[in-house]
């Protein structure tokens, strides 16, 4: 081993480390790794930020912009209303559901499908009396799995396509992915909606139709007022008229925090009690005890008659990730209150307005009931309402359909390379109107973009120093007596198991190079080798850090970090058997 290998070695072993751990995010890990490598001499400082430049890039950042247009969709809200009106069985609703979220995903971005049918499988567990979270789930593996079926179903496709046309000089095209993917995809969605959705932890009760909001253990505060008949009684007096319901996390009083409370405690007026409990609790004790929620009584609230509630998802792209009600003002700036949330930062003992927003955490808003729609679009979040109180104006589909149906027809034909199909597409839709520029830049997931423009010449230095080739000998000096279907499963559970831990981008930036030589050590075709990355990069189904739609489910479904492995671990092993079979089929060794 040399001194370059070692270093890119060393670089990205710290950087997996970096991804794992989760302390700062994958885009500024990424860059670290950029740099650094460019500082130990292995990336050229005249290519270290060429990635920015790659088709993969430019491909991804298209796609984006173009599944900002179907968010809103005539046609979407036509399928909306035929799924949600029939009566069936979970069975053919999940079934139904995920089949669904697996086409859209297949031509557009998997978070975008998911985000779009998020909230009707929320309204229809509630009218059909059953928890949220046994659909929720559900539908993010079916968005992974739909990824799986074309070129820009996912990232990890378009980059595979892209480092087979750096190597071998042609790309894999639009559909070059379907044979496989299709099948992988049918299989594991039939898996998911006969038996998947079994193994999915119930973490919610059951729902009924008139409920408005569902999330368990909200953290929320509420202060005592002056005229409350509660001042000077105890807190054990108070939790006992509320029931056992509610978690009483702390008390503030005067700007001080008393944590350690025992049930003797008086409670005195102005004093803010710091609870965690569900929104039936919740009500009870606003009536009984004739308390108010801090965030919709404190000064600066909302100037409106009509005030109205809506219950949100922060989004990976959103404005609020990583930040406080505090540090962006959220009442000032935007008019809308902070009444309570439900995360996985709930559990510290903080002050609502400084509880540090992370994607996926549940945020109950209170604003004015016109204007608070946009708000929510322009914070980037998705609203769990139904989908009458969808963001923006509705908008015809047909013309940006027969735009993206061009762009698909150009590119799997050849007429076009994929990425100035999808550019130009993605043109003449902000050309035309049907996106704002402004839509179209919100619109891309920036940190993806940063991800990979800056992995992409780590990767390379990985290639171009020998370091992926002896990966590649070493994995075969382990498993080269074995079949290459041996030597493939290892490749495909080696990066299932990665894309777990980080960005399934990154899983397929790295893994690309490895799968490449070993290869070309046994003499073997690339192409299955490069197919089998892209199956496992797109195959995060063991945690909810894997991919941004596990994510994203989390605080609706209820959802703890052990929660996934339940139905993702069968689906798991199922894809793996159904996929190096499909892949040594359609795309033979030699």
């Amino acid at each position: 081993m040399d001194s370059d290998q070692a270093a890119i070695f060393i670089i990205i072993s710290i950087a997996f480390a970096f991804f794992i751990w989760g302390r700062w995010r994958y885009d500024l890990v990424a860059m670290m790794a950029l740099l650094t490598s460019v500082i130990a001499g292995v990336v050229p400082w005249s290519q270290a930020f060429s990635g920015f430049a790659h088709p993969a890039v430019i491909t991804v950042a298209a796609v984006l912009i173009i599944s900002r247009c179907f968010l809103e969709s005539d046609l979407i809200e036509f399928i909306f209303r035929h799924i949600s009106k029939s009566n069936r069985s979970v069975n053919s609703q999940a079934l139904s559901l995920t089949g669904l979220v697996a086409l859209l995903s297949g031509f557009m971005n998997n978070v975008g499908a998911l985000a779009l049918l998020m909230p009707l499988s929320i309204r229809i567990s509630r009218s059909g009396g059953s928890s949220p979270s046994l659909y929720l789930m559900t539908l993010a593996f079916g968005s992974l799995l739909g990824g799986l079926i074309t070129l820009i179903g996912t990232p990890p496709n378009i980059i595979i396509s892209t480092f087979r046309a750096d190597n071998l000089g042609q790309p894999f095209t639009m559909f070059d992915f379907t044979p496989v993917g299709l099948g992988v995809a049918f299989v594991g969605l039939v898996f998911i909606s006969l038996i998947g959705w079994r193994l999915t932890p119930i973490r919610q009760g059951q729902a009924s139709g008139e409920e408005e909001f569902e999330v368990e253990n909200y953290y929320t505060e509420v202060r005592i007022p002056q005229t409350s008949m509660t001042s000077g009684k105890s807190i054990h007096e108070l939790l006992s008229a509320a029931g056992s319901d509610i978690q009483l996390l702390g008390l503030w009083r005067e700007q001080q925090c008393l944590p350690d409370l025992n049930g003797s405690e008086a409670l005195l007026p102005d004093d803010i009690l710091i609870i965690k409990t569900n929104v039936d609790a919740l009500d009870k004790l606003l009536k009984s005890a004739n308390l108010e929620l801090v965030g919709s009584k404190e000064a600066g609230a909302i100037q409106s008659e009509r005030i109205g509630l809506m219950e949100v998802v922060v989004m990976n792209s959103s404005l609020l990730a990583g930040k406080s009600a505090n540090s962006i003002c959220m009442r000032r700036h935007y008019g809308v209150n902070l009444i309570a949330v439900a995360g996985h930062d709930s559990k510290s003992l903080k002050r609502l307005s400084q509880i540090i927003f992370h994607p996926g955490d549940v945020l109950l808003l209170q604003g004015s009931a016109d204007s608070l729609p946009g708000i929510v679009e322009l914070l980037g979040c998705l609203p769990l309402a139904e989908r009458s109180l969808k963001l923006g104006q509705a908008k015809n589909m047909i013309l940006p359909l027969v735009i993206f149906a061009l762009a698909i027809i150009g590119s799997a034909l050849g007429l076009l390379p994929v990425e100035v199909a999808f550019v130009g597409a993605a043109t003449v839709m902000v050309l035309i109107g049907i996106l704002t520029l402004q839509e179209a830049y919100e619109s891309i997931d920036w940190s993806i973009i940063i991800l990979l423009g800056a992995m992409i010449p780590v990767s390379q230095a990985l290639e171009s120093s020998g370091g992926a080739e002896l990966l590649a000998g070493n994995l075969l000096q382990v498993f080269g007596q074995f079949p290459a279907a041996v030597i493939l499963t290892v490749l495909l559970v080696w990066t299932m198991v990665l894309t777990n831990v980080v960005n399934n981008a990154a899983a397929a930036v790295l893994m690309a190079p490895i799968a490449y030589d070993t290869a070309l050590v046994i003499g073997a075709s690339p192409d299955p080798f490069l197919m089998t990355i892209a199956i496992g990069a797109s195959c995060a189904f063991l945690t909810p850090i894997g991919h941004q739609s596990n994510t994203l489910v989390m605080g609706p479904g209820g959802y703890k970090f052990g929660d996934y492995w339940h139905m993702g671990l069968p689906l798991s092993i199922i894809v793996t058997a159904v996929a190096i079979p499909l892949i040594l089929w359609f795309w033979p060794l030699f």
